[in-house]
């Protein structure tokens, strides 16, 4: 038995016998071996002492992750029917015989349902109406049984509307096996096509689909052909620049087949007339450096959102015989102020998703004269976005609507009478009652005099001054963290728990601007940004530091860790999942999957200007003897984006530095990937253990 483990039981049977129900009789943490080993660029060396625990296949490093779990599960033994207790809340207010709401799509309605007690969803299509007899395309709960992990994706109809292609994942590193059902039949097909991004994309044949494959840092690289009962596929492109990853997709109007090479600055199309799998892809415009741009297809035009000569981005169109750049037109102007997201085209009506002062909005134009009205929602923080809408010939709008206090609404809208309807509400099972709870859109002024914008809801009852508040972030890659609704996050404000989002640059809340004043050489603006939204609230007595949480994930980890280093001392609390906290040493890696895709993003630290910044603030590099706050970390083992070891080392750092008696606890899923475990419940076993361990640092018992 290894020593770590050896210990580890010990230390449990200790805990267990001494009969401890609280936090003051904590058992030591295990304790890691340090093999040091230095890393050195541009004449600057760093002694990493936890850089074996790379050894994704050494016993030692399992064994370490198992009892690192193994103290997590001691230390938090007091809360653990605190924890039963949120789980059962959390489950209890999920519906548990629940249906999606249909949509069309080549003349059958389309939708999943959920039976009680079960895991996983069952997909099921009707022909013509909704009263028709019910087909079932996949169990995903008979198909899961014998496995720990079970993930189906993309599942995508042939146009005889006779086979099914979908996805699967059964380890967690997104490395997924397409397989094809024949939809008359029930049989599956012998094909299988193995190391996917899970979709496929269907010639107008009904024989031949298009895919990405993986290379081996599980970059998407290659697009190849299958023909359905033949053996050798054909490769149809291949992305050789290693920071770009590429994707295949049937456009809207099922007339083409699109390949888009993509990077985080940069995009090329290539179109190929999908009666034609045979034929040759050509590119819509060559790729550029800083010039991205999203096409669609409707009559004999692409439409084209870009940010050629646009900032926030515009639409465009040119002809499908004429699509170099030279010959685009503007459809939409750019706009200083207003960010064009999204759009969906229809037969007479022309949708955008635009957002403006932090706020999604939905455009509504008619094509015959762009005479054009916006949806009205009424409510101070909340996101609107197109939904499902692959019907070409309709004048109904299918869009979904949240808000901190309204459960996830879809809403069918017809565009030309202005009608609305409420087609399916998120019920939340018990006794809940949106205004039972308070929404507010706060204004933080951050120390360059920047205002950040915070979403955040409370309790009516429960409110007073200085109440614990979890307060969340993530600023990356120019996602914005919208103000939705969590009947999960329930159990936090029924207890006096205030839950904000601080929308931090990084993000594009407010433009793409607000993303780029947050990446590469302005990347701190995110960590001091949080850092001032989080003082902003003590200041306004919403909280106190005593009383003041945080949580981000991914990316989101990366600033929690970066917080923790710069103002450890506004803060009682930390959660951090699945943290990207070794930065210097991944993003030096091109081995490690997605380093190469990201370099605009974070910077190349193989350039010595990016890698002097990047070291300023890895949080991981700048771990010091000093007090940090109570911190659980979590990650899993087969993490495809964010690999295990970078949170391990982090903890293993920490413990050996910090000067503090405050909780540090890592708690590995051995069995899932960078979303943690799949399953419907499951996950809420993981929420449950997060939620404890605030409630618990804030006092909150029960």
């Amino acid at each position: 038995m290894n020593n770590i483990m050896r210990v580890s039981i010990i230390i449990i049977i200790i805990y267990l016998l001494s009969g401890c129900t609280g936090q003051q009789d904590i058992p030591s943490p295990p304790k890691t071996k340090k093999i040091p080993k230095e890393l050195t660029i541009y004449g600057d060396s760093r002694i990493d002492n936890y850089y074996w625990l790379k050894e994704r296949d050494n016993p030692e490093v399992i064994d370490y992750l198992k009892a690192e779990n193994t103290y997590t599960d001691a230390v938090m033994a007091h809360t653990k029917d605190l924890q039963e207790k949120l789980f059962n809340e959390i489950v209890g207010r999920i519906k548990q015989t629940d249906e999606s709401v249909p949509y069309k799509k080549n003349g059958y309605f389309y939708y999943d349902r959920y039976e009680e007690g079960n895991e996983y969803p069952i997909y099921c299509r009707k022909k013509g109406t909704m009263d028709t007899e019910e087909e079932i395309l996949l169990n995903v709960n008979e198909m899961a049984k014998g496995h720990n992990y079970f993930h189906v994706r993309s599942l995508s109809t042939s146009s005889d509307n006779q086979l099914l292609a979908f996805g699967v994942d059964t380890i967690g590193r997104r490395k997924y096996i397409i397989r094809f059902k024949n939809l008359a039949t029930g049989e599956l097909l012998d094909d299988k096509i193995e190391n996917t991004n899970g979709s496929a994309a269907w010639a107008n044949d009904n024989r031949t689909v298009f895919y990405t494959t993986k290379d081996e840092t599980l970059r998407p690289y290659k697009i190849l052909k299958h023909k359905l009962g033949e053996v050798n596929d054909t490769e149809v492109y291949h992305e050789q620049d290693s920071t770009f990853d590429c994707y295949v997709y049937k456009s809207k109007s099922d007339k083409y087949l699109m390949i888009i090479s993509d990077h985080t600055l940069s995009t090329e199309y290539r179109f190929l007339n999908a009666d034609q799998p045979d034929g040759t892809f050509k590119v819509v415009h060559p790729r550029e450096k800083d010039l991205e741009y999203h096409v669609d297809h409707y009559k004999d035009k692409f439409y084209i959102r870009t940010n050629w000569q646009a900032k926030n981005f515009k639409l465009m169109e040119t002809p499908v015989t004429r699509t170099n750049k030279k010959y685009w037109k503007d459809v939409i102007g750019h706009r200083e102020n207003v960010l064009l997201e999204n759009m969906e085209l229809f037969k007479n009506f022309l949708v955008l998703q635009e957002r403006k002062n932090g706020l999604t909005q939905l455009r509504i134009i008619k094509w015959h004269d762009m005479n054009d009205h916006y949806l009205d929602f009424g409510e101070p923080a909340y996101v609107a976005y197109i939904s499902d809408n692959p019907e070409f010939d309709t004048d109904v709008l299918r869009y979904t609507y949240t808000s901190l206090t309204t459960p996830k609404s879809t809403f069918d809208y017809n565009m030309k009478t202005k009608e609305k309807k409420l087609m399916k509400q998120q019920e939340v099972v018990g006794d809940f009652a949106p205004s039972d709870y308070q929404t507010e859109r706060l204004m933080a002024e951050a120390r360059d005099g920047t205002k950040i914008p915070i979403s955040l809801v409370y309790k009516k009852d429960k409110k007073k001054e200085n109440m614990p508040l979890l307060l969340y972030g993530y600023g990356s890659y120019g996602y914005s963290m919208d103000p939705y609704f969590s009947s999960v996050r329930l159990s936090l404000l029924d207890r006096g728990f205030i839950y904000a989002i601080a929308h931090i640059r990084g993000g594009q809340e407010m433009g793409r601007w607000w993303y780029e004043d947050g990446k590469l050489f302005k990347k701190k603006n995110t960590f001091t940004d949080f850092i001032d939204c989080g003082k902003y609230l003590v200041e306004q007595k919403y909280t106190s530091p005593q009383k003041l949480f945080a949580e981000g994930g991914s990316a989101g980890g990366l600033l929690m860790g970066a917080v923790m280093n710069m103002q450890p001392d506004l803060f009682k609390g930390f959660i951090a999942a699945v943290p990207f906290v070794d930065i210097v040493t991944t993003m030096s890696d091109e081995s490690i999957p997605l380093t190469t895709a990201e370099y605009d993003e974070w910077g190349n630290p193989n350039e010595k200007d990016y890698y002097e910044y990047i070291l300023s603030y890895s949080p991981y590099d700048n771990v010091e003897a000093k007090q940090y706050p109570a911190l659980l970390v979590t990650t899993s083992l087969h993490d495809s984006q964010v690999q295990y070891w970078e949170p391990a080392k982090w903890v293993a750092k920490l413990r050996e530095l910090k000067t503090d008696n405050n909780l540090l606890l890592l708690k590995t899923d051995m069995e899932a990937g960078h979303s943690g475990t799949t399953g419907r419940f499951k996950q809420y076993r993981d929420t449950a253990l997060e939620y404890a361990f605030i409630l618990d640092q804030a006092g909150i018992d029960e």
